[in-house]
């Protein structure tokens, strides 16, 4: 189906052409200049020491546990309102999830409390997904964190300049992972990255992300190396010249881009604040945020009702979605199935409504129209 009012857009336009193609002219292609610059400016703009590009979040998120160290049989708390790759990285490394539930509808975030309550002598890290782009409460995490020694992963995807009390997301617990897939804030197709402060961390991943090699192939062709060890069990998690190149015009781009965005949120609560049956989660929020996606809840209202209202925006040319399916549903993880009351209620009631830095007034007056 062509929708007339998609739910996001590609920020694309000739500056990644040309990124692109002077980067294919260069001679050079794989991880080399553009993947460091990229590297480089992330982390200043994200005031944080050290990044690494990556090919995609998931591998990002499969590292940061080899980085924190999660062994076989460890215990990794983590939300289920989340991609599943989140949950999947902790099964990567043989470790068992903990699900826990969110705060509430109105805030849709791994709620602190019920982390606690799951902690166990097996339990070493915590994974936090900021939802939408907006934070989890971190104060209370990292609180949580320190008295049990634990680890702190912040899936970031989300949230790329997202502040929590002037900190940048992704930069507060101990690894930060982002993703630059092609629906994100920031796109390269397929690409991802890691954060940290740790200077230990940050050469371990360097190290695992190209097959555990002391130089890799820009080095040993610049003649800064001749040769290699292998000193580590690494894997391919490299990304590459081409979509570094576009990372950069990216980045140039992401400060208007999310600037806009905050206008289209506020137009959207705007317009449905007079409707008594939505909730509209992080609402009052202040603090800056991505606006990746813009969820709502509807009241009193199932997973077949909310179907009905997403068919009927269909028909009327809105494409909208749903973020996301509870991973503690899913078949592959009935194992580790726990009751999460919050997050099955937001997933039977939520829609996620376009969001994106072109969409006008007139876009938001036409889908808010349509909703009872």
């Amino acid at each position: 189906m062509a929708y007339s009012i998609p739910l996001f857009n590609l920020n694309f336009d000739e500056l990644e052409q040309q990124a692109a193609l002077e980067t294919i002219k260069s001679g050079w292609i794989s991880t080399g200049p553009k993947t460091a610059e990229f590297e480089t400016k992330f982390a200043s703009m994200l005031n944080v020491n050290h990044a690494v590009a990556l090919s995609n979040c998931t591998v990002a998120l499969h590292l940061a546990m080899k980085l924190v160290g999660i062994e076989p049989g460890d215990e990794v708390i983590c939300p289920s309102l989340t991609f599943v790759a989140t949950c999947n990285s902790i099964r990567y490394v043989d470790a068992i999830p903990l699900f826990a539930d969110i705060e509430s509808v109105e805030r849709p975030v791994i709620c602190p409390q019920d982390i606690e309550s799951k902690i166990t002598k097996k339990t070493k890290a915590i994974v936090v997904m900021h939802y939408a782009g907006f934070p989890c409460d971190m104060d209370a995490i990292m609180d949580i964190a320190h008295k049990h020694n634990l680890k702190v992963i912040e899936d970031a995807c989300h949230a790329p300049l997202s502040e929590y009390k002037g900190k940048k997301l992704g930069t507060i617990g101990d690894v930060g992972c982002f993703s630059f897939f092609s629906n994100k804030n920031i796109s390269t197709g397929e690409g991802g990255m890691l954060v940290t402060n740790s200077q230990e961390y940050y050469n371990r991943a360097k190290l695992l992300r190209s097959h555990g090699m002391t130089s890799m192939s820009y080095e040993r062709a610049k003649g800064h190396a001749t040769a290699y060890d292998v000193v580590d069990f690494g894997y391919n998690y490299r990304m590459d010249d081409i979509r570094a190149s576009i990372g950069l015009v990216q980045l140039d781009k992401i400060q208007a881009d999310l600037d806009q965005r905050a206008i289209v949120r506020k137009e959207y609560i705007t317009q449905l604040s007079s409707k008594p049956d939505i909730i509209i989660p992080f609402k009052n929020h202040s603090d800056f945020t991505s606006n990746y996606i813009f969820p709502i809840v509807l009241k009193k209202t199932e997973a077949e009702k909310r179907d009905v209202i997403r068919d009927m925006l269909a028909t009327y040319g809105v494409q909208t979605s749903m973020h996301y399916p509870a991973v503690h549903r899913f078949s592959v993880y009935q194992k580790y199935y726990l009751e999460l009351p919050k997050t099955d209620q937001m997933v039977n009631s939520m829609i996620t409504l376009p969001m994106f830095a072109a969409l006008s007034k007139e876009n938001i007056f036409n889908i808010t129209s349509l909703l009872s």
